[in-house]
């Protein structure tokens, strides 16, 4: 069920302007240090966890910030150093730290304490849906909806706020476009390093990380049957909407046919801000859960998944890099291009077949598992769109983002070289 949208994040900024401007005071008076604070709004992990240990490597002591009991049980196990972000040890760390990194937004730190920061905002995707200052929805609120004025100051609010941003990685020069239209930013700030997030799908061999990731895959959602291939599906966040794909019982019941006719796990992670209920109708052990609450990042757990399922999931882009088959399963393009938007057409991304439901996407699923030309087909098309939109494909994503904000920053720390080589044809 939906637990976040815009309208309900948006009219909670509006009620907090006061303490925004009283944080925006503080920060005038406590002066800024040379240290580091890094949060991220999916937990321990995505490209800030990588910066963080590539920060580690280099002789910096980067602090993070957590959002949960859950984030600072992470931190501790995995020895990092971590406060709440939210009351005053996470206000004070802030305002006092000289380097800010989010992944998502500002209040992956302390919302009130970023002013005069140097930010480095890595985000969490590729855009393929429209993101920022170029989507409608993000100056949406539940008060006054359709109020333009209203949607004006939200605009002006936004554009502040991503103006202080100093440091905003790229994937490509395609992806830069976008990211300088959502953020109002401009060359100085997007910079095609590649994403950070991604280091882990490109370093080392095929055979490591797929070992690896199957340990962690298996660890989350227990061992798969002997010989089974792992079948993910990703939806999209649809802004507090429900999702339209949920299978139906005689939906549900072609999965399972497909499921065992392929030896095959399908692995459901639903978006964390908007979780949709995925319950097949009868006991199964081919379907299980994967969601965030399971699995915080993804990402490391990509290499041990044979086939990908998404609709509008910035995933997609992902998975090319290990040429990953995908199939689409969008029910409502037209409607979600018309509410939400896409860069581009969708189908430069989907291709001409993307399944309207899952009895098309079943079928889909089925052929591609079950024929290793139409397995080797969709690979190839990943392999392409991963091509198109990666333009660094060697595992030194994040010692290029350090060493930008070291020398944007004056920092004399020292980039370390990749721990093990990329593979060949990568570089």
């Amino acid at each position: 069920m939906a637990s976040f949208s815009f309208r309900a994040g948006n009219a909670g900024k509006l009620l907090r302007i006061p303490l925004y401007l009283l944080g925006r005071l503080g920060t005038l008076i406590v002066p800024r240090g040379r240290g580091w604070v890094i949060g991220c709004g999916a937990g321990i992990g995505d490209g800030a966890l990588a910066l963080w240990r590539t920060a580690v490597d280099a002789g910096l002591d980067p602090l993070w910030l957590t959002g949960s009991a859950r984030e600072q049980s992470d931190a501790s196990a995995l020895g990092i150093r971590a406060v709440p972000k939210d009351g005053l040890r996470g206000w004070w760390a802030t305002a006092r730290a000289g380097v800010v990194v989010v992944t998502h937004g500002f209040g992956d730190a302390n919302r009130y304490a970023t002013s005069g920061a140097f930010l480095v905002q890595l985000w969490h995707g590729i855009p393929l849906k429209r993101i920022g200052l170029d989507s409608p929805a993000t100056v949406q609120s539940a008060f006054l909806p359709g109020f333009v004025p209203l949607q004006k100051l939200l605009g002006m609010l936004y554009r502040a706020q991503t103006r202080r941003i100093h440091v905003l990685p790229a994937a490509s020069d395609r992806s830069r476009g976008r990211l300088e239209s959502a953020f109002a930013l401009g060359v100085r700030q997007v910079l095609v390093t590649g994403e950070p997030r991604v280091d882990v799908l490109s370093t080392g061999d095929a055979s490591s990380r797929r070992s690896q990731a199957s340990a962690l895959r298996d660890a989350a959602v227990g061992p798969l049957p002997d010989g089974a291939r792992a079948v993910l599906y990703a939806p999209t966040w649809r802004d507090g909407a429900p999702d339209p794909a949920v299978p139906d019982d005689a939906e549900w019941a072609r999965i399972l046919s497909v499921l065992e006719r392929t030896n095959s796990v399908l692995l459901v992670r639903s978006h964390p801000l908007g979780e949709g209920e995925y319950r097949p109708p009868v006991p199964t052990d081919r379907v299980r859960a994967i969601g965030s609450a399971v699995v915080a990042d993804i990402t490391p757990v990509l290499p041990a998944i044979d086939v990908l399922v998404t609709d509008y999931s910035s995933m997609a882009y992902d998975v090319g890099l290990l040429a990953m088959p995908v199939i689409y399963l969008a029910p409502d393009p037209v409607a979600y291009a018309r509410t939400r938007g896409f860069y581009g057409d969708y189908a430069e991304v989907s291709g001409p077949d993307p399944a309207a439901d899952w009895t098309a996407a079943s079928a889909q699923l089925e052929a591609t598992l079950g024929d290793d030309t139409e397995f080797g087909r969709r690979a190839g098309l990943s392999r392409e769109l991963s091509a198109r939109m990666h333009a660094h494909r060697d595992g030194r994503n994040t010692a290029r983002v350090l060493a930008a904000i070291l020398d944007r920053t004056g920092g004399s720390a020292t980039v370390p070289a990749p721990s093990t080589p990329a593979p060949k044809g990568t570089e």
